[in-house]
């Protein structure tokens, strides 16, 4: 069992940045492969940011250049800096692991969820 705990959320202005953290437990966490999804209001669950056991990074398209996604092995903990935010970026931001190591994209292979944390963009 891996738990997820989310922290780093709040309400900020258009083009301010935020730093989200996800601590995890296990003793395995380098090899799990770690991803960022966001819910919007009246939203599917979406892919956001992922980074594979072997540090390969994705994102999507809508925050490729303004959001960063890192990890640090020593602490069990994900981060996704978030740069340049805009009011669409307003979601509830969930942490996700997968076993498989691989990048997460999808739902399918995320193994273990966090319970949210809430952003919020004004403009």
């Amino acid at each position: 069992q891996v738990q997820l705990v989310e922290s780093g959320g709040g309400l900020v202005q258009a083009g301010d940045s935020l730093r989200l953290s996800c601590a995890a437990s296990g003793r395995t966490f380098s090899s799990y492969a770690m991803g960022w999804f966001r819910q919007g209001p009246g939203k599917e669950r979406q892919f956001v940011a992922s980074i594979s056991w072997s540090l390969s990074t994705d994102y999507a398209d809508s925050v490729k250049g303004r959001f960063t996604i890192s990890r640090d092995n020593a602490k069990n903990t994900v981060y996704l800096q978030m740069n340049s935010l805009k009011p669409e970026d307003t979601a509830v931001y969930y942490c996700a692991a997968g076993l498989s190591g691989r990048i997460i994209r999808d739902h399918g292979r995320v193994d273990y969820w966090g319970q949210g944390t809430q952003v919020t963009v004004s403009s």
